[in-house]
């Protein structure tokens, strides 16, 4: 079971998702019913920002002093469960999405498609996949693309 947190750093993300929170909690419900992540109990963050916000966490973080469409934070907290945790939810990390880089050269339906995709790709680096090698790229597209199955 998936739980999120939604966080709206720039009001101008209404102006492309009228209820973002109700928006995201919609595709994750639909995730709920849809995937197996083997009885875990997980929590995440989604931070909408703007590139003023995402550039100095990018530079902050990763040392690149550049925009980006979205950057993950995985937390350290393994996802085995533990046997005081049954039943909590494990928080495994955060993501932030740059509005100002979704937005461009996109019309409303392509926009909806390409934030799904975008925070799609930020969960499954929670879930601690990576695309480095392009054994690991394929692996990790062919999750994100059973995610985004379930969704839409």
């Amino acid at each position: 079971m998936i739980k999120i947190n939604v966080l709206i750093d720039n009001k101008n993300w209404k102006k492309y998702i009228k209820n973002p929170e109700n928006y995201i909690k919609t595709k994750i419900k639909k995730l709920n019913n849809n995937i197996s992540l083997k009885n875990k109990k997980i929590e995440f963050s989604l931070l909408l920002s703007d590139s003023k916000l995402i550039t100095k966490l990018n530079l902050k973080f990763r040392k690149k002093n550049k925009t980006t469409d979205i950057l993950s934070f995985p937390s350290n907290e393994s996802l085995k469960p533990k046997k005081k945790r049954k039943q909590s939810f494990v928080y495994i990390g955060d993501i932030v999405i740059n509005l100002n880089k979704l937005k461009t050269n996109l019309n409303k339906k392509n926009f909806y498609l390409k934030f799904d995709e975008t925070w799609i790709h930020g969960l499954a680096h929670l879930l601690g996949h990576k695309h480095k090698s392009k054994r690991d790229y394929l692996v990790m597209k062919k999750i994100e693309n059973k995610f985004l199955k379930q969704i839409n």
